[in-house]
């Protein structure tokens, strides 16, 4: 167990507010909570700090699959999902034509649905549990430099039109693709292909609820359907589009004509009354890959660390685990310092990742071709095992 590393008391903090901290982290996603959790437990001082107000909406699948369930018990984290999520125990993709194929989870293995709201707010209690200090509506602002700007050595935040700075030997940015400090140094950026966005809604009375996961895949587009408690329907249409196409000016207008048009989903959804505004989300990829490496001071994690389409629905796995290795390489730096972190985290997290990156994106250049879509799902009815065998991958099943 850690025990305490070196940490520095902020200039602007005096009093009350002269906290010591060892590691600061900036979102309050499953990345940061779980970082931010795993640190705590393991005895460091952990500031968590997030720009919204908790619980709030966060536009995602809401499904778990099995890798990232088995992470999270674990981590002893999985309560509130198992007791308050559906249990999921496969996928069922359909092609243009209708032609669906079923596939369960392998070895009795199975994922669970459950609103990010709850789900993002267990684990902020979990968090707060294990002795983390949590700090919502509060924006960061952009990172503190020290070492003549070699070395991130905090954050300066804002809160109420005022703005302060928190020092710590250790701040790990894990918020979000859209990530303030990432963007800020050069360590992340939008690719200028693929261009996708997501609209997601929340839809009573949409009947033919299973214990699946659905993924309608079309040309150039999918449409992704997942049942959660309380007789809701999440629904996520992911397609190309410019920022200033019409699909996002009326986007529910843009998520029912697509609804409309499927033959797959147009019954099941024409008398959906959906709860809320669609949320749009996009562009969706995220490229992690800097020119520059990270300064010392300064891990990522999570969607701040490389974000891809979540069209395998495996986007939680990606960021319990990374969270996992930022918390481990964390604990390295508060007892032998940073010689040598960086390189070694890039290296673990491309051992990890990148196969399953690599399938993502074929996945998805498949999508975008509407040949492809179209010889896949012809191909589908005489080969089904093949799909079957892509749904296992994407599952993250131990034994897959």
């Amino acid at each position: 167990m850690f025990t305490g590393g070196e940490s520095r008391r902020s200039a602007c903090d005096t009093g009350a507010e002269a906290d010591v901290i060892d590691v600061i982290v900036v979102g309050a996603g499953p990345a940061g909570a779980v970082a931010a959790t795993i640190l705590a437990r393991a005895g460091a001082r952990v500031r968590l700090l997030e720009r919204a107000k908790f619980p709030r909406h966060k536009l995602c699948g809401d499904t778990l699959n099995p890798g990232a369930l088995t992470i999270l018990k674990r981590l002893n984290l999985a309560r509130v999902a198992e007791a308050d999520g559906l249990r999921v125990d496969g996928m069922v993709v359909t092609g243009e034509n209708g032609y669906a194929v079923e596939g369960r989870y392998p070895g009795n293995h199975y994922g669970r649905a459950i609103s990010r709201s709850v789900f993002d707010a267990a684990l902020v209690n979990d968090a707060i549990a294990a002795g983390v200090e949590f700090e919502d509506q509060t924006a960061v602002r952009g990172a503190v430099f020290s070492d003549g700007g070699a070395r991130v050595a905090g954050v300066s935040i804002g809160v109420n039109g005022h703005r302060r700075e928190l020092h710590a030997p250790v701040t790990i940015a894990a918020d979000g693709r859209r990530s303030t400090l990432a963007f800020a140094l050069g360590l992340a950026a939008h690719p200028t292909t693929p261009r996708r966005w997501a609209i997601g809604a929340y839809a009573h009375d949409v009947p033919g609820a299973r214990s699946f996961g659905e993924m309608h895949i079309r040309p150039g587009r999918y449409i992704g359907v997942a049942p959660l408690p309380g007789g809701i329907t999440n629904v996520c249409l992911v397609r190309p589009v410019r920022p200033e196409d019409p699909p996002l000016r009326d986007p529910l207008l843009t998520l029912r004509r697509e609804l409309a048009r499927d033959r797959v989903l147009r019954d099941r959804f024409a008398g959906a009354r959906f709860l809320a505004a669609p949320t749009v989300l996009g562009p969706l990829a995220v490229d992690a890959q800097p020119r520059v490496a990270a300064p010392d001071g300064l891990l990522l994690a999570g969607d701040a660390a490389g974000f891809v389409d979540p069209m395998t629905g495996d986007g939680l796995r990606f960021a319990l685990r990374g969270a996992e290795l930022a918390a481990g390489a964390t604990l390295h730096v508060l007892t032998h310092g940073w010689h040598g972190v960086q390189n070694d985290l890039a290296a673990t997290r491309r051992s990890e990742f990148s196969g399953k990156v690599r399938f993502n994106r074929a996945l998805r250049q498949l999508v975008g071709s509407a040949a492809a879509v179209r010889t896949a799902t012809v191909g589908a009815r005489f080969a089904p095992g093949i799909i079957r065998a892509i749904i296992a991958r994407a599952s993250d099943c131990p034994l897959a």
